[in-house]
């Protein structure tokens, strides 16, 4: 039998030899001097060789525990060395199958369908909220309240919005883990009810009443004219922000007055469409037609009606309106891009437009099902034309200082 001093003390010589300790157990000394564990055995009458690892990693002790282990393999009438095979085959499928692999592979799979700075938002997320605690597990194995606890915590924070964001992108990785045949069961599904929702917000946005001061303040800012007419677009038209960038001017008819946004434009290129997926047609007023024409003399040349400057396939960035409202003087919570839509709807309704109306040109889900189909049929076209118009000449009052229908309400 060997000894602990007797592996330490082996020294090499010109051709590699054995050490033998007992039961088929060995030392094999390189002319190098490495020195690797063996253990000799018969299998469905063959001789075979199983290594258990270098010495001194592996110790005298452990090479010993090792053979007992592939001893008591034998003697159930397994191959040691093709359970050794099948066990590093299985390493190897959990490591695909664990829950980063498979959030990986589905934030590629919709990486094409986001902007780049949205993709690497959601990443930044999984790898700061859920890699740390599940990216090993295999996803197989994650429970609801394993998931849960880790939903806790971004509770405990206070980061309610950043929660329910980190629990519908899990959802959708358990989904995806399913639907590729990596998992059979989803634990994120009914835990929106175990922890608590952020309160409902609106997006912070200008009083109609408000609105004067705002067109003088867009008047002096120091901005690209480019910029400017985007700004003022947002305001004529109700789109959201990211709908307006990727505007092209294949889309638009000046003659007309109709700019058709589609469902969906190449996101490969940075071009968000419509957020709820669908074909929307924008009336466009007098003075959005004039707006127009002024950016086709700046931009006509061009696929996109707002491209970037340093890449003109790309539209410009997605900060480049709030940064200009900030450049006017608007704090985060006082304006965003996307608060003209409700500051628009609250002077509609004050000036008597019924709700399904603006809530079409809005391009809003409908609210009942009961006229859902009448209204995608008509799309209340020549109501929401007039109504349009009338809210640019209403703007235009605003803007010379001129007394117009008083607007009691605040924006909705």
């Amino acid at each position: 039998m060997l000894n602990d001093t007797q592996c330490k003390q082996a020294k090499p010589g010109e051709k590699a030899f054995k050490l033998s300790d007992e039961k088929s157990l060995y030392l094999v000394v390189s002319p190098l001097g490495a020195k690797y564990w063996r253990f000799d055995y018969r299998y469905a009458g063959k001789r075979k060789t199983l290594a258990l690892g270098v010495y001194p990693e592996i110790s005298l002790k452990a090479a010993r525990q090792k053979r007992d282990e592939a001893r008591r393999l034998l003697d159930a009438g397994t191959d040691p060395a093709e359970a050794r095979r099948v066990e590093k085959i299985a390493r190897k499928v959990a490591a695909a199958t664990s829950f980063e692999a498979v959030a990986r592979e589905w934030h590629e799979k919709k990486r094409h369908e986001w902007v780049d700075t949205y993709a690497a938002k959601v990443l930044t997320s999984l790898e700061q909220d859920l890699f740390p605690t599940l990216g090993r597990r295999p996803v197989t194995e994650i429970s609801s309240a394993e998931l849960l606890a880790v939903l806790r915590k971004i509770e405990a924070r206070g980061a309610l919005e950043t929660l329910k964001r980190v629990r519908q992108r899990a959802n959708d990785i358990f989904l995806h883990a399913i639907a590729t045949g990596c998992a059979e069961n989803n634990p994120a599904a009914g835990l929106h009810k175990a922890v608590k929702t952020a309160p409902v917000t609106h997006r912070p946005a200008l009083y109609p009443a408000d609105l004067r001061e705002f067109f003088i303040r867009l008047d002096a800012v120091r901005v690209s004219r480019m910029i400017k007419n985007a700004v003022r677009l947002l305001v004529l038209t109700f789109l959201r922000p990211g709908e307006l960038r990727g505007a092209r001017w294949a889309e638009i008819d000046l003659q007309a007055g109709v700019w058709v946004v589609p469902a969906e434009r190449d996101r490969s290129r940075g071009l968000v469409g419509m957020k709820m997926k669908e074909l929307h047609t924008v009336s466009l007023s007098s003075q959005a037609v004039d707006v127009l024409k002024e950016l086709h003399e700046i931009t006509g040349n061009r696929d996109l009606v707002f491209p970037n400057r340093n890449d003109p396939r790309r539209p410009m960035s997605d900060g480049t309106v709030n940064s200009a409202l900030r450049a006017m003087g608007y704090a985060g919570d006082e304006v965003t891009g996307s608060g003209f839509r409700a500051t628009a709807t609250g002077a509609l309704l004050e000036l008597g437009w019924r709700p399904e109306v603006i809530d079409r040109q809005l391009a809003h889900r409908e609210r009942k099902e009961v006229f859902g189909a009448y209204s995608h049929q008509a799309e209340y076209l020549a109501e929401r034309r007039k109504m349009m118009q009338q809210w640019a000449d209403w703007l235009d009052q605003v803007k010379s200082g001129a007394n117009v229908v008083p607007i009691r309400g605040h924006a909705a």
